[in-house]
């Protein structure tokens, strides 16, 4: 087992960069988290091991828990300083920039790697202010209110996402969905309340999708779920559970005027599964918006696909 250092960030909160930091003193080369149940996580290189195997199984040397990762799915090898990058015969390919790799490649600074549907993005060992930088980027791409994804990080996402799965011939689907009659919540209530909601709100569909899902916040109370490898109908399926869950919750809202109450709160949901006609992210967002928009004016609490 190599010495590798697998420090763990918190992106919303951890401004004082520690982390990058105690890179600096190991003048280490790194690969940041881009997407999966770990974004801004960093994986510290040690150069003077010969190589770190990367993948899905508790033995890697560097561990990167996510299903479309194998278990052994690449070896990473140092030689001179240079990081170079070979796939092991991994079940979902390796990428580097978009393009899959058949031999082993020599990673550049700034390159994108992608192991199954996980992107991370290399770091050579004498660039330690760009990875500053790129954590202030991470850190920009929560919602504050939520904790979850902000609407910019899931267009970034779901562009790349649409290019790799068309690429794969695999499906993908997404879900958006919003709070129905949220305006009445805040002026009944307060802000205060109408805040826990949407904290709440966050916190069961996060409980309810897999760990390759990814949920953001769009907007006021409106979300996205990106479904990797999804289908319309396991879509749905999931978009119907989501519906339930959050119907059938019991929020326990502190008013702004004083006291507490119980309040019920039921969402709208579209549903949408890329296919050949759509080419970009805001093209897939519209369809599922014009099927949310078709849950509100056939009277809420609903999926429409």
């Amino acid at each position: 087992m190599s010495d590798l250092i697998d420090d763990k960030t918190v992106i919303a909160q951890d401004v004082e960069l520690t982390v990058y930091a105690d890179a600096q003193k190991r003048q280490t080369a790194c690969l940041i988290q881009y997407s999966g149940n770990r974004v801004g996580k960093c994986f510290h290189l040690d150069l003077t091991a010969p190589s770190h195997v990367a993948g899905r199984s508790p033995d890697a040397d560097l561990r990167i828990d996510e299903q479309s990762v194998s278990r052994k799915h690449v070896k990473f090898s140092q030689r001179k300083g240079a990081i170079s990058v070979l796939d092991l015969g991994s079940a979902n390919g390796t990428f580097i920039n978009d393009k899959r790799i058949s031999s082993e490649i020599k990673l550049q600074d700034g390159d994108f790697l992608r192991l199954g549907t996980v992107l991370l993005k290399f770091f050579a060992s004498n660039n330690v202010d760009a990875i500053v930088q790129d954590k202030i980027y991470r850190m920009a791409t929560i919602d504050a209110g939520t904790q979850t994804y902000n609407k910019q990080y899931i267009v970034d996402t779901l562009e790349s996402e649409i290019k790799f799965h068309r690429n794969r011939r695999q499906p993908l689907s997404i879900i958006y969905f919003d709070l129905d009659h949220f305006k009445k919540v805040n002026d009944t209530y307060g802000h205060n309340a109408g805040d826990t909601v949407l904290r709440q709100t966050a916190k069961i569909v996060t409980s309810a999708i897999r760990k390759d899902d990814t949920l953001g916040r769009f907007g006021g109370e409106e979300f996205i779920v990106i479904l990797p490898n999804t289908p319309l109908a396991t879509c749905r399926d999931l978009a119907e559970r989501l519906r339930r869950e959050i119907a059938a919750y019991v929020f326990k809202l502190e008013q702004d005027k004083g006291g507490a109450v119980n309040h019920r709160q039921t969402v709208s949901l579209g549903i949408f599964e890329l296919n050949s006609a759509i080419t970009t992210a805001e093209e897939l967002l519209e369809k599922a918006d014009q099927k949310l928009y078709t849950s509100k004016t056939s009277g809420r609490n609903r999926v429409t696909a």
